[in-house]
């Protein structure tokens, strides 16, 4: 039963030269697919252009919230485009962030409830980001109610069972495996099976024994098996479960 690691970051520099044989390597490791987020205009197609070289990766397009100023007053109709291409299933990843001092949370949440109003338009589903938004974030969601995913899952238990109330799931990364992690534990033992998704952020969020080094695909067995545990069913069944669960989100 191969895994699907439903958010990650292959185009970065952290990857270099051993991006493709990395990516060569990924059915080996037990990783079955793998879907590669844009950030932005620029990162969307290039993923997109991944996609077509991997029968196993598939792409979201999106703009994230730090990348939503100073977009080209087209920037939707090229995000509509994107989502047109039979590569991508979802649009993403959007949403909010409000951890740097100079946000702009009134551009940041139009350019969020534009994608969420296309996404609906095109009956795609949505990876969201939120990172210190939650109050704002959840009451964009209960607005548009969207299909989709809270990725890398940062908030409450209290939180994630509203999210799941929306009918939406939740991304859990390599913090489960971290020491310090009591909320997202807590958060995740709140999830149903039929609700949680695996995912790195790679090149981010590297589980426990890996943490501090770049984070790959490769790595997600360790999060599987914290998740697993943290559920009380076997490492198998857990995988089995999410695998199931990205499919039916994302129709892949």
């Amino acid at each position: 039963m191969g895994i699907i690691d439903t958010h990650a970051h292959y185009l970065e520099e952290d990857f270099g030269e051993e991006l493709f044989p990395l990516l060569d390597s990924m059915p080996s490791h037990g990783i079955e697919k793998v879907i590669a987020v844009g950030y932005d205009l620029r990162s969307s197609r290039e993923e997109i252009a991944l996609a077509h070289r991997y029968s196993f990766v598939y792409a979201a397009a999106g703009v994230h919230p730090e990348n939503c100023y100073d977009l080209p007053t087209d920037w939707s109709s090229q995000v509509e485009s994107m989502m047109q291409d039979d590569r991508v299933c979802a649009l993403g990843e959007i949403g909010l962030d409000y951890h740097y001092d100079n946000t702009d949370k009134a551009i940041q949440a139009e350019v969020f409830e534009k994608q969420l109003e296309l996404a609906k338009k095109l009956s795609r589903p949505v990876i969201i980001h939120s990172r210190d938004a939650c109050e704002d974030t959840m009451n964009i969601l209960k607005k548009h109610l969207p299909r989709g995913v809270l990725h890398c899952f940062s908030g409450s238990a209290e939180t994630a069972a509203e999210v799941v109330k929306l009918g939406m799931y939740v991304g859990f990364t390599g913090v489960l495996t971290f020491k310090n992690a009591k909320k997202a534990l807590a958060a995740c033992e709140a999830v149903p099976l039929d609700r949680l998704l695996l995912e790195t952020d790679c090149p981010y969020m590297a589980p426990v024994p890996y943490r501090g080094k770049r984070c790959d695909s490769t790595m997600l067995r360790f999060t599987a098996e914290k998740m697993a545990e943290i559920k009380g069913v076997s490492t198998e069944e857990l995988i089995k479960i999410t695998k199931q669960n990205a499919e039916t989100l994302f129709g892949i």
